[in-house]
């Protein structure tokens, strides 16, 4: 699992990286909101680790924007932050993160509290959407109770769509998820119209967002 840290302070972001690297996650790291933004553009992280006081956006700022963005507004976020008032955390959690943890923080609580949040998303073996059933630890799909064959590739977009439904997902973002950097946008064109085929009447939930990339959902 990605997660992307978003500190100014080096020794703090180090710190995070660190623990977050010991207990099995992989990391990126940015010291302003402007590199934040770059990044997240080409690929969604599990989950951000964000401070407040940044230079360019701040972190509120940022958290705002992030739960108003249909594409970012699912991932978790714990706001890490010298702000310690209970006026503070009460601001922070009412804008959308999912925890607020003080500095100067314990490493044990911090890894406790990430994987907390993403304890869920690691767990969970088998989603559903509609009349669409997916197990991920037999890779069967069914669909109104019947078995659909789908290949690899198949398989692994419709386990993206359907861990976060109504999310819609960055087509380069699908693309380096799925197939790596080398693929192109044809290639995945090409799956979504075999899946949507091979789902029959469920394949209609596959939605098309213009100009930005897929999602899967009940409503246009």
């Amino acid at each position: 699992m990605l997660i992307y840290i978003l500190e100014d302070d080096e020794s703090i972001r180090e710190l995070e990286a660190f623990a977050m690297k010991k207990s099995g996650y992989e990391t990126a790291c940015f010291d302003n909101s402007k590199d934040f933004y770059k990044a997240i553009s080409k690929k969604v992280p599990d989950l951000i680790l964000l401070d407040i006081m940044l230079p360019g956006d701040d972190g509120l700022t940022i958290l705002t924007k992030l739960r108003e963005d249909a594409v970012f507004s699912g991932i978790p976020v714990i706001i890490i932050s010298a702000k310690t008032t209970e006026l503070d955390r009460v601001k922070g959690l009412d804008l959308g993160a999912d925890d607020y943890l003080c500095k100067p923080f314990g490493v044990m609580e911090l890894v406790s509290r990430v994987r907390a949040r993403l304890r869920g998303r690691e767990q969970k073996t088998e989603y559903t959407f509609a009349e669409i059933t997916v197990s991920v630890d037999t890779r069967a799909v069914s669909v109104s109770g019947s078995a659909v064959e789908l290949t690899y590739k198949e398989f692994e977009l419709l386990k993206l769509l359907i861990q976060s439904p109504r999310t819609v997902f960055n087509r380069d973002y699908i693309l380096d998820t799925i197939w790596g950097y080398d693929s192109t946008g044809r290639t995945l064109d090409v799956h979504i119209r075999t899946l949507r085929s091979k789902l029959g009447e469920c394949g209609k939930y596959i939605r098309t967002v213009r100009n930005v990339g897929y999602k899967l959902d009940k409503e246009e």
